[in-house]
């Protein structure tokens, strides 16, 4: 393995040891005994096993939740970020170990997701919350139609390399940037990243590593902001951290591959039927005046 990789992995552990050891200091001093439902197993688990199988997993959370009417919509950027921590962490050492790419390209876009997570962090969890569900509600749009672009084979099919140079290179770097900031808002990284380095000419596989490894940091460094606010719902946030780890490995080393397309197609009716309703509560009178500042929990 490369010195590159074990960097990487290091990063990752070291990031995340220092994230959950912030939120169990967290969790005592407040002395919080609140337990994720059975609901917020199943989402986590069921989304999640999507995720590791490339559904991603942001989009379909939401809209879940969204449906279930729980976490408030303000909490919802915060409990992505603050729950799939530990599912980064386990996506990355999965993938980046089973699927070469160039450890170059890789560490930067990596690192340059992070610094954008970490900046978009520390403005979201300031947000009132009808601009946060203006936001998730435009965003969830946008992973709607990329379902449904990739059902109909629309879009870049990619390329064979494995390394970028010049201007492909600090192009992927910095639209890797902006999806790492967009990412705590609720926006999934997956699709734009898939479909920005398959124009610049990346192989597809190669992609995988990019994206979870980039999941794998930015993750921690966001969520740690996120814990310092407090606007993020304890429950559905422990809910993905634990039942979304096993959907993860139960999908990579199990099921490994599914014939997706007819999911596919009821996730984008799902993602867009929660994209309006979002939309819809941030029209309403309720969301234009913002509730009291929320102490994370429900």
């Amino acid at each position: 393995m490369s010195p590159a990789k074990l960097g990487l992995f290091a990063a990752v552990v070291a990031l995340g040891a220092l994230f959950l050891a912030q939120w169990l200091r967290l969790a005592r001093r407040r002395e919080l005994r609140e337990r994720p439902t059975r609901s917020d197993l199943g989402i986590g688990f069921l989304t999640n096993f999507g995720d590791a199988l490339g559904i991603g997993s942001y989009a379909t959370t939401t809209a879940l939740y969204k449906f279930r009417g729980r976490p408030s919509d303000e909490l919802i950027p915060g409990t992505l970020t603050v729950g799939s921590v530990t599912v980064g962490i386990a996506e990355t050492i999965i993938f980046v170990t089973l699927i070469t790419v160039d450890p170059t390209l890789l560490i930067a876009m990596v690192a340059s997701a992070s610094v954008g997570a970490w900046l978009g962090a520390g403005v979201v969890s300031r947000m009132p919350r009808r601009s946060i569900q203006l936001f998730m509600g435009v965003a969830l749009l946008t992973a709607a139609v990329f379902f449904v672009l990739g059902n109909l084979g629309v879009g870049p099919v990619g390329g064979a390399a494995l390394s970028l140079s010049g201007w492909r290179f600090a192009a992927a770097v910095a639209t890797n940037f902006i999806f790492g900031a967009l990412s705590t808002i609720g926006i999934g990284w997956y699709a734009p990243t898939m479909v920005v380095l398959a124009l610049l000419g990346v192989n597809l596989r190669a992609a995988f590593p990019i994206m979870m490894g980039s999941g794998g940091v930015m993750l921690p460094v966001a969520g740690m902001r996120f814990l310092r606010s407090g606007r993020f719902a304890w429950g559905p946030a422990i809910g993905i951290a634990t039942a979304g780890v096993a959907g993860v490995l139960i999908a990579a080393f199990i099921v490994k591959r599914l014939p997706l397309r007819a999911v596919s197609w009821l996730v984008a009716a799902v993602v867009t039927y929660a994209a309006v309703a979002m939309l819809r509560s941030a029209r309403s009178k309720s969301a234009a005046a913002d509730p009291p500042e929320s102490n994370g929990v429900l």
